[in-house]
């Protein structure tokens, strides 16, 4: 099933309040967020052998990716509402 049909009331809300290039954004910034917080769940379960405490160093990669990713998204989304 496409992430089109997965998400169409989300979708068609966002782009609704924000336009549709925006309104998408916003949703992809959703799904990143989600996808933010499994990898946050598991990276507690799989601890670094030599940083206890921290994820291991793959989690903290995923991790950092995904946080980047939803940081260009927001700049993107924010000059298009200039």
């Amino acid at each position: 099933m496409s992430v089109y049909q997965e998400r169409r009331e989300e979708l068609e809300k966002h782009e609704f309040m924000m336009g549709l290039p925006r309104g998408r954004l916003a949703v992809t910034l959703d799904v990143l967020t989600d996808a933010l917080v499994l990898v946050g769940q598991h990276g507690v379960y799989c601890q670094s052998s030599r940083q206890p405490g921290k994820p291991a160093m793959d989690i903290q990669l995923i991790s950092k990716s995904i946080s980047d990713a939803k940081e260009l998204i927001s700049g993107v989304m924010t000059e298009l509402k200039k």
